[in-house]
């Protein structure tokens, strides 16, 4: 076994590899960029070396800088987790010539599954099912058309060298096919630095089914069962389990046979996931091989009872693997969901910010939380938004899945925008707990998961009321007892007033609406009138920080964030936000002006289809952005003339810039 190791990688992954070489007594590395300086998993690892700045491409893609810090460090071998040069021949070759080990497959085998064109007709020649396609060299504008015309849509268009849903784009007619595939060549350029393509055939509503596999140096294959992935979102995963509902055990061992297949075909070591797609007829077709652990390998540990990193390291330090395919057994049942730092009403755009607040469930054998950050760090521009994995297990799926509700409901972020409430409302979705997935199931779903917004509920303002009138108690109180004369009559916080009604009024913003709360002292708690009528409230706030509230005899448990004049409540898995002003002092701000289209994030203008000048339609497509190495389009939001616009491609743009000015039509 090892006796030092190098993480080539940074977050939770980083962290979850440290925390195993640890268990096994192997000391870790850290590389990190400078924004990471105070990232988890350098504090996580036994020593950190510092390779470059916060992009990417200056220090975690630095293969030569992450061999320097190895070298230097001593370490025998390098863990690549998964993104960034996990998959890349390369590196894995650089390694080997430097005297180190690279944990994962040979590079061949990288090279082999790295071409998703190379892959399909590597496993056609292995007796692998694929779905229909074109997987040729001739990359011209014509021949792709031409192949997609003759294939029929709708079609997926894939980057060749891709993975994680970059580079991809579903076309459901030849007229929207050339728009497509510059859209995808320039996200697969700027993902993956090639721009092939292929073509395949869409099929309707399958599922997205995969097998975890396993080999050695010793021509031991394995697969340890496999994964349903079919929730997805911009053709990335949001939601997976383990075992895949209704998998049946004469499919689970013919797709396991395919898989083992596929990796002995290209001379596999390592863990990798084999990606099927599995219709209704329960016809299974090779996607891709991702040759590297996955972000959701932890449900296949908790299944299976294995700690996957520690095979990775066994098989790398060239130990045969752990246990034979018989040894192995499904025990219970397993879910993950990617908390993401994103706005899911909005089209999942990814979302910055700082993590003022950030409360996990209690982690036990059900509940495990994989996480890289901790409150106050930022997520920022420069890496995946992903802020945590959140695990469970059970003995059924139903019950796992109770769990996986219940955890949602136990985490709290503040500050940045997340998906825990798109989460919440996923995993409570009957269509989920029947297992009728498929990986068109958010867009199925789009009313029940996208709900109209209503109204402020009368209960969240009488918490955040309750919050802030207890805080303004516990003020004056620890201002009393430190007076000089603890025991004055007007050092009272009970809201006494000499022949008077005691009232005090409350102002809240609720996105662009104000709404005013009195509350009426009483000797039991307060009265408060709201919008929908009069409630009786009372509480106190918990030694855990949380508000406990009575609201008209019904207790209630939320939790409160103050930041300034920002209160947040987070109740039911759902999050409120409330700003606290006072209209004596508040002065109305100004209206953005109504024709201009701000970016949404920072990012890059990489294409501008208008010209000043031009008339638009609403929804026509006005300008591209590239933000965290994928597009956003800039749409109009109605009919009108471009009068200016404010920045050309390969412009840097802040949030909030305004891009171009529009003016609606007469």
């Amino acid at each position: 076994m090892f006796e030092k190791i190098l993480i080539a990688n940074r977050g939770e992954i980083a962290c979850r590899v440290a925390r195993t070489a640890r268990r096994l007594g192997i000391a870790s590395v850290a590389v990190y960029s400078e924004a990471d300086a105070g990232a988890m998993h350098v504090a996580a690892c036994d020593e950190a070396w510092l390779i470059g700045p916060a992009p990417a491409r200056d220090s975690y893609l630095r293969a030569e800088k992450i061999l320097q810090a190895a070298q230097a460090s001593g370490a025998q071998a390098v863990h690549p987790g998964y993104g960034f040069l996990s998959e890349n021949a390369g590196f894995a070759q650089a390694c080997h010539a430097a005297g180190v080990v690279f944990i994962g497959p040979p590079p061949t085998a990288i090279t082999a599954m790295g071409s998703k064109s190379q892959a399909k007709a590597l496993m056609a020649a292995a007796g692998v099912p694929l779905v229909p396609g074109y997987h040729g060299d001739d990359q011209s504008d014509e021949r792709l058309q031409s192949e997609a015309d003759m294939m029929g849509y709708p079609l997926l268009i894939k980057a060749s060298a891709g993975g994680g849903g970059k580079g991809m784009r579903i076309v459901n007619s030849a007229a929207e096919f050339a728009q497509a595939l510059q859209s995808a060549r320039r996200e697969a350029k700027s993902s993956f630095a090639d721009d092939r393509v292929l073509l395949e055939r869409y099929l309707v509503a399958p599922r997205h089914v995969e097998l975890q596999i396993f080999a050695d140096a010793h021509g031991n294959c394995v697969h340890i069962f496999e994964r349903d992935c079919s929730i997805q979102r911009r053709h990335q995963k949001v939601l997976e389990e383990a075992p895949a509902p209704g998998m049946t055990t004469e499919l689970r061992a013919r797709m396991g046979a395919a898989a083992v297949d596929a990796a002995l075909a290209i001379g596999y070591r390592g863990a990798g996931t084999v990606e099927f797609l599995l219709d209704r007829e329960n016809r299974f077709y090779f996607m891709e091989m991702n040759t590297r652990l996955q972000v959701e390998h932890p449900v296949s540990e908790m299944i299976s009872g294995q700690d996957l990193v520690e095979w990775q390291l066994r098989v790398a330090a060239g130990e045969r693997l752990p246990l034979r395919q018989d040894q192995l057994e499904i025990n219970g049942h397993a879910f993950e969901v990617r908390v993401y730092a994103e706005m899911p009403e909005r089209d999942f755009l990814p979302a910055t910010g700082k993590l003022r607040y950030l409360k996990t469930p209690p982690e036990s054998t059900h509940v495990r939380v994989d996480t890289g950050v901790a409150q106050g760090d930022e997520v920022s521009v420069h890496y995946d938004p992903m802020i945590a994995k959140l695990i469970v297990w059970d003995s059924d799926r139903r019950s796992a899945l109770r769990r996986m509700r219940s955890a949602l409901a136990a985490y709290r972020i503040v500050g940045v925008h997340t998906n825990l409430e798109f989460l919440a409302t996923l995993c409570a979705l009957p269509a989920l707990a029947d297992g009728q997935i498929d990986t068109g199931f958010i867009h199925t779903h789009q009313s029940a998961l996208f709900p109209e917004r209503g109204p402020l509920p009368d209960e969240v303002l009488a918490l955040a009321a309750l919050y802030e009138l207890l805080q303004e108690s516990g003020l004056a109180n620890r201002l009393r007892l430190a007076s000089a004369d603890p025991g004055s009559p007007w050092g009272i916080s009970d809201g006494w007033r000499m022949n008077q009604d005691n009232f005090h009024n409350l102002f809240f913003r609720h996105g662009e609406h104000a709404v005013e709360v009195v509350a009426h002292y009483r000797s039991s708690g307060y009265q408060l009138d709201l919008p929908g009528g009069n409630w009786h409230v009372s509480g106190e706030i918990a030694s855990d920080g949380d508000l406990l509230a009575d609201i008209d005899g019904r207790r209630l448990r939320a939790a409160v964030i103050k930041h300034d004049r920002e209160l947040t409540i987070l109740q039911r898995g759902r999050a409120w936000l409330l700003t606290l002003y006072d209209p004596r002092l508040d002065a109305m701000e100004g209206e953005e002006s109504a024709g201009g289209l701000i970016a949404p994030m920072p990012g890059t203008v990489v294409a501008v289809r208008v010209a000043p000048g031009d008339h638009v339609r609403r929804g026509d497509p006005l300008m591209l952005v590239e933000a965290m190495k994928m597009e956003h389009s800039i749409c109009a939001p109605f009919d009108g003339e471009v009068r200016e616009i404010c920045f050309a491609v390969g412009d840097q743009v802040e949030e909030g810039s305004e891009l171009l000015l529009l003016e609606p039509a007469e």
